[in-house]
């Protein structure tokens, strides 16, 4: 943590060729159950961190994004495939890191279900968070406190 006391998190792809650098908080915390998420990340659900572009350094800087969604740019480590980031028309000002790619998971825990009307049957996650059956736009957009 620097000086000035602002929270600083690190990140990599799963080879190391692609490192992340957030400073200050994320603006949100949350998982998704989209099945767009769920085959980008190859997980179940996926769990995400927005920060504001500023607050981002990636080295090397992220290329150009690939996009099978309108709307939605996602970019990947070239050498070995692991996810880095994504940004969404929908919620302007912010990149969403994988929760998995960073070296302080741990504390970053989600504070919000979306796409909760598309979450599989049998994936009980029984955490006591607010669900919002569809994007959560409103919550993502309110920074957190």
């Amino acid at each position: 943590m620097p000086s000035d006391g602002t929270p600083v998190y690190s990140g990599r792809c799963y080879c190391g060729a692609v490192r992340l650098h957030v400073t200050g908080p994320p603006q949100s915390v949350a998982y998704c159950h989209c099945s767009d998420c769920r085959r980008w990340t190859g997980a179940p659900v996926g769990a995400f961190v927005a920060v504001a572009p500023a607050q981002l350094r990636v080295s090397p800087p992220l290329g150009a994004p690939f996009s099978a969604v309108p709307g939605v740019d996602r970019w990947r480590c070239d050498r070995c495939g692991s996810p880095i980031a994504a940004r969404f028309d929908y919620l302007p000002d912010q990149i969403y890191l994988p929760i998995g790619v960073m070296d302080q998971a741990d504390a970053l825990p989600p504070a919000l279900h979306c796409h909760s009307a598309s979450q599989l049957s049998w994936l009980h996650l029984t955490d006591g968070l607010p669900r919002n059956d569809g994007s959560g736009r409103d919550m993502l957009n309110d920074p957190m406190p």
